[in-house]
């Protein structure tokens, strides 16, 4: 394990080096908040940021996404034959991604990278990438990335972890990925592993001591799916959801998508848009058939899906990594935590 030294005066030439081997994206602040967006003409990431308003899964899962093209007129070869589109799969860098964020990136991988299927767009693009980030020092009132698996230093999905050390910042490198990227600062030192392990484990434990919020979960594996599906409280739950749809597009772990045909003079492409389980054309079928059709129905699959399905089909934890977006954002205050403990303290 080897833990890197970067004075921040130094921090700003580094990444301008960086610049020179990777595309770059980090927080940027706009009038609404701070989003993760490419770091184009010289932009800085604003490392001050406390959160982001969307989590940053669309670097590797895009809103719109262009996936096939065709070329419509006959004179030209192979016309009419959908090709995969050209993309950009270049070496780039999500610098200060948030630890929670890192986990969650690998929770849809497991959607995207089956022993079946692999996904080109998603996985080539998180092939290309180096997730640099910067751990929690002090976790806001929705954190409750502990209890669902992360936590505000976790390393899982990270190259590099980089705590704020106020005057500067302490790199460990988790990666040859990582490594190569911390090359870049050149005038970062070494430091002692010993010593910097320590620190780390102290930080994280301060860090965590000051999140409040919880879920309890070690119930939900145990609890049979269709008494779970048949209980009694979704009605309830789901009595205030006017399905917006906020919760599923702020969420770092969603992964519903549609996929959308257009055709301008002769050319045609292939799209694949986000798309949200809380919208009642989500499973509408062409015969008019909606399997979904209620609002309790559609709310009670968005939390079964998270809390349930997702864990008995992976074993790997629930798909939900803690970092509270969609209880801050949604207008009519439905909260994940409060379902999440209804359903793990059930009983038939």
């Amino acid at each position: 394990m080897k833990f890197i030294n970067i004075d921040k005066k130094d921090w700003a030439k580094g990444i301008e080096n960086a610049r020179k081997n990777y595309r770059l994206f980090g927080p940027v602040k706009e009038e609404n908040g701070f989003f993760i967006k490419s770091l184009e003409n010289g932009t800085m990431p604003d490392m001050e940021y406390n959160d982001t308003i969307m989590s940053p899964k669309s670097i590797l899962f895009p809103q719109t996404e262009k996936m096939l093209t065709a070329d419509l007129d006959e004179s030209v070869k192979d016309h009419h034959i959908m090709k995969r589109a050209e993309a950009d799969y270049s070496p780039r860098a999500v610098i200060g991604i948030r630890p929670y964020d890192a986990k969650a990136m690998l929770l849809v991988k497991l959607n995207f990278d089956t022993e079946d299927y692999r996904d080109p767009y998603f996985c080539d693009a998180f092939e290309a990438t180096t997730f640099i980030g910067l751990a929690v020092n002090r976790p806001g009132p929705f954190d409750f990335s502990v209890s669902a698996g992360s936590g505000p230093f976790c390393e899982e999905g990270l190259d590099v972890l980089l705590a704020d050390l106020d005057d500067r910042y302490l790199a460990k490198v988790l990666t040859d990925k990582g490594q190569a990227f911390m090359d870049s600062f050149e005038t970062g030192t070494e430091a002692d592993e010993k010593e910097s392990s320590a620190l780390f484990d102290i930080l994280r434990k301060e860090a965590e001591k000051n999140i409040n919020s919880t879920i309890e979960t070690g119930r939900l594996k145990d609890i049979d799916a269709l008494d779970l599906h048949g209980a009694g409280f979704w009605d309830e739950i789901a009595f205030a959801c006017i399905n917006c749809g906020t919760c599923t597009f702020v969420c770092p772990t969603c992964w519903c998508f549609d996929i959308q045909d257009e055709t301008k003079g002769k050319k045609s492409t292939r799209f694949r848009n986000w798309d949200t389980c809380m919208s009642p054309l989500f499973t509408l079928h062409a015969s008019g058939h909606n399997p979904r059709s209620t609002k309790t129905q559609r709310v009670r699959q968005r939390f079964m899906h998270k809390l349930k399905y997702f864990l008995d089909k992976y074993d790997q934890g629930i798909m939900c990594v803690g970092c509270g977006r969609c209880v801050k954002s949604c207008p009519v205050n439905i909260d994940i935590r409060e379902v999440c403990n209804i359903m793990n303290s059930y009983e038939k």
